[in-house]
């Protein structure tokens, strides 16, 4: 009888963690494609060789800038000062900029940045001079130590018209890096601008 009764409870207690297993949730599409955006998320979010490679730029630079208003003309001289900060934990560095320009106090801001979905650094640009927002994608050459940038700006002088743009951001040394602006006007390209930015204690 005792061995009855134990075999019938070995099947009971058998029988219940069955009915146990099944009651739990099983996976389903709809868990599968959130996990499957969470991790494109992470992903997209990463902060990774390419962001710290920006870090150099954090810091109080000095700058010394020439503009060319006529290719064949000397170009105007000022100096001016700029500040960069890394901002949301490394993944963007913004820059804020204070000098002259055409003889006019100038303030500027922006935010330099490697989009991990593009692959490719961007640049942004706003300043006190204009009611727009600048934007260029770009690509580092390790070789030269240099940023290309290339995006449209917009002509003044034609309402409507783009002018195409190429920005240089060149790393000579761990305190001076020089920034060259290009600008295209009837298929003709030719530097507009020029600032050499050295680091500051």
């Amino acid at each position: 009888m005792n061995t009855t009764l134990r075999v019938a409870g070995c099947i009971a207690l058998v029988l219940s963690a069955a009915a146990l297993a099944d009651d739990k949730p099983q996976a389903t599409p709809a868990d599968a494609q959130q996990k499957a955006m969470a991790d494109a998320y992470r992903r997209m979010g990463e902060v990774r060789a390419e962001h710290r490679r920006l870090a150099y730029f954090v810091g109080d630079w000095k700058t010394t800038s020439k503009v060319w208003m006529d290719p064949k003309a000397p170009p105007q001289t000022s100096e001016g000062k700029s500040s960069s900060e890394a901002v949301y934990d490394g993944r963007y560095i913004r820059t804020r900029y204070e000098g002259m320009y055409m003889d006019q106090p100038f303030h500027g801001e922006g935010v330099l940045g490697f989009d991990n979905l593009r692959g490719r650094y961007f640049n942004t640009w706003m300043d006190s001079m204009s009611t727009g927002l600048w934007l260029g994608w770009g690509s580092y050459d390790a070789a030269a130590n240099t940023y290309t940038f290339r995006g449209q700006m917009d002509d003044p002088m034609k309402p409507g018209a783009k002018v195409p743009v190429r920005e240089v951001i060149r790393i000579v040394d761990p305190g001076h890096y020089v920034f060259e602006w290009y600008e295209t006007h009837g298929g003709k390209e030719a530097k507009t601008m020029q600032i050499d930015y050295a680091r500051q204690p």
